[in-house]
């Protein structure tokens, strides 16, 4: 589970200089690319990189310390066999639960529609967290605050559709 090129997280981290931001990815690519919108933006006193898998991070942080996690644009691990390894589902469900706020947000971007109804099978069965969806505009329309990734630029260049979910974590 990373933040890719690392352009969403720069450009949340600019637009919101007095929140404190934590990406993680495992992959040494991914970090330059987010290093290199560090540098660009200045955004070194926001921003804190772990280059590793965002579980044990999660694992890590203290209960109801977070106000928002995105999981964008995931790999959709698209053979049943390996369902088990995407991200949002049982096992990092309660991670999640556990590290957010009450109220805070958990959104969730992909234009694979085979993981989309995993995702919001197991998010919205999961009983900490709320779909905010009222109307199909809700997870058609990115939210306003939305920075495109360039997973999402190659999916609409290639025709896929993405879909933007949104869950709020219930009060304990």
């Amino acid at each position: 589970m990373g933040f890719g090129g690392g352009e969403h997280l720069a450009e949340q981290a600019a637009a919101n200089p007095d929140i404190g931001f934590i990406g993680c990815e495992p992959f040494i690519n991914g970090v330059a690319n987010l290093l290199q919108h560090v540098e660009a933006k200045d955004l070194s006193g926001n921003i804190r990189i772990c280059p590793d898998d965002a579980r044990p991070i999660l694992d890590a942080l203290p209960e109801a310390s977070v106000g928002r996690v995105f999981v964008l644009f995931a790999d959709p691990w698209p053979k049943l066999r390996h369902a088990e390894r995407r991200f949002i589902g049982p096992a990092n469900l309660p991670r999640l639960a556990r590290v957010l706020k009450d109220g805070a947000e958990l959104r969730l971007a992909t234009d694979d529609q085979q993981l989309c109804r995993w995702m919001l099978e197991h998010a919205w069965r999961y009983p900490d967290f709320e779909w905010l969806a009222d109307k199909a505009a809700d997870w058609r329309v990115p939210p306003a605050d939305w920075v495109q990734t360039r997973y999402e630029q190659k999916a609409l260049e290639a025709g896929r559709v993405p879909v933007y979910l949104r869950f709020r974590r219930r009060d304990r």
